[in-house]
């Protein structure tokens, strides 16, 4: 057998998540993954940024449809340019992503390796990772699938366990999954030394997890390749076949085919590294002297207690707080005492099931293009400030129920309103009256900002006509 070079290491990010347990930070619009929780970079660019180097291709990503121009913008930052981006109809689990990507992965060689890695874990020593997967190179290319486990620090019952079958740190045959303990358990497994956490990383050969597929999920095969073969190219995206994808019955890669294979290993990884998965474990991670503070906060006589302010204009105090997070963001708010942080997803299922727009988007909504907030809204009327990356354009299109003012304060506008083409700079302003088309466009090198005042019976985002969109949206 031949086999693909070892500086190809085909590195495969995860980020179709939600990651409801950070709410109001993260939600369904823009979820954990691409915000800056922890340093200056968000999550999907620190992974990024890891895979990335001598011992990786170029990366595969598995996204949503909705998240597809983000992940383009926050690589394009870090001047990574993916192999493929893979947009899934809609959320099959984790087993369903991992088949396609390996497909994917199967394009450059039969028996290429692949790691598959979470968009959303920290993992703050990117030498030590890397190391940690190049020590399991050789049992990957020898046909095992390797599962990479943390070493607990702590008796954690939210996550699986991964047994060792051997005492030392190298790569070793997995004895047993275990599922999430109970606190007694789970203090037993950390101090008897043979237990790791399950991190959702694994390496394999493409052709060893596609036999895999065959032998333990057969159907889930079927579909995603039914999926792969059928998807169709648009703008750089593989969209994967909404109907062949349909058929799939959701189901993790642990469940479809980790837990009952006979081929795989496990590599203990001990370096540091957390899933991020609620406020406590954000506040582990940046906790000093046990209170942890972000933004523009004040934290006085407080112990154990997180304070975050996502807004540099609004400072949040905490006075005598124990065992609190307390986070703060335009347009809502959150207070829980730390060991119920696991319960913020029942509480963002509350406010959906109310029709609150807070459970699921951010008051700053993210386009291809740049972005907008709203900063008034009125009855009859609204104002926002609208962003526009260099060299981008809104779509052409038109409204039936408003008129719009333009207003440039910051860069220069290329606007077309009818058969009209004019630039329009700061302090400068343009009316589109209602039924006109209309478009703007930045053809400057720095981003375009304008206050645009619309006015009419209705203001609603799907008041949209659509006559051309270089991003090809509906």
């Amino acid at each position: 057998m031949t086999h693909s070079k070892a500086s190809s290491i085909i590195p495969v990010i995860l980020s179709g998540g939600s990651g409801t347990r950070l709410w109001p930070l993260s939600r369904a619009s823009y979820p954990k993954q691409f915000a800056p929780l922890i340093g200056d970079a968000s999550l999907f660019q620190a992974s990024a940024g890891r895979l990335s180097g001598a011992a990786f291709a170029r990366p595969v990503v598995v996204t949503t449809n909705d998240f597809r121009f983000i992940v383009v913008e926050q690589l394009a930052a870090l001047r990574l340019d993916p192999e493929a981006i893979l947009i899934e109809p809609e959320g099959r689990d984790t087993a369903a992503a991992v088949l396609a990507a390996t497909l994917q992965a199967s394009e450059t060689a039969a028996d290429a390796l692949v790691l598959i890695a979470p968009s959303d874990h920290l993992i703050p020593d990117t030498e030590g990772f890397a190391s940690c997967v190049e020590t399991a190179v050789a049992t990957a290319r020898e046909g095992r699938i390797v599962t990479f486990g943390i070493k607990p620090n702590r008796p954690e019952t939210g996550y699986g366990y991964l047994e060792k079958s051997e005492p030392h740190n190298g790569p070793q045959p997995l004895a047993r999954f275990v599922e999430k303990p109970d606190a007694a358990t789970a203090q037993e497994m950390v101090t008897g030394g043979k237990h790791l956490w399950n991190a959702g990383l694994f390496l394999f050969r493409a052709d060893v997890m596609r036999a895999a597929f065959e032998a333990h999920a057969p159907q889930v095969l079927q579909h995603v390749e039914a999926a792969y073969v059928n998807a169709r190219r648009d703008l750089g995206f593989t969209r994967l076949d909404p109907t062949h994808w349909a058929g799939i019955d959701p189901i993790s890669v642990d469940c479809a085919v980790m837990e009952k294979a006979n081929n795989l290993s496990v590599m203990p990884y001990t370096g540091a590294w957390s899933d991020l998965g609620d406020w406590k474990a954000v506040w582990r991670e940046t906790e000093q002297g046990g209170v942890a503070t972000a933004g523009p906060a004040l934290a006085m006589d407080c112990t154990d207690t997180l304070l975050r302010s996502e807004n540099p204009d609004q400072t949040i105090v905490g006075i005598g707080l124990e065992n609190i997070v307390a986070i703060a963001m335009p347009d809502a708010v959150l207070v829980a005492h730390k060991d119920r942080a696991q319960e913020v997803k029942q509480a963002v299922a509350t406010l959906h099931a109310r029709g609150l727009k807070q459970a699921k988007t951010l008051p700053r909504d993210y386009r291809p293009w740049g972005w907008y907030e709203s900063l008034v809204v009125g009855g009859r009327f609204q104002v926002k400030r609208i962003v526009v990356h260099p060299g981008a354009a809104l779509s052409l299109q038109s409204h039936h129920h408003r008129s719009e003012h333009w207003i440039v304060v910051e860069g220069t506008a290329r606007v077309t309103v009818d058969d009209e083409v004019k630039l329009v700079t700061e302090n400068e302003s343009v009316y589109i009256p209602l039924g006109a088309v209309h478009r703007m466009e930045n053809p400057g090198k720095l981003p375009m900002v304008l206050i645009e005042v619309q006015t009419g019976s209705y203001l609603g985002e799907d008041d949209i006509l659509r006559y051309e969109d270089v991003y090809a949206r509906d």
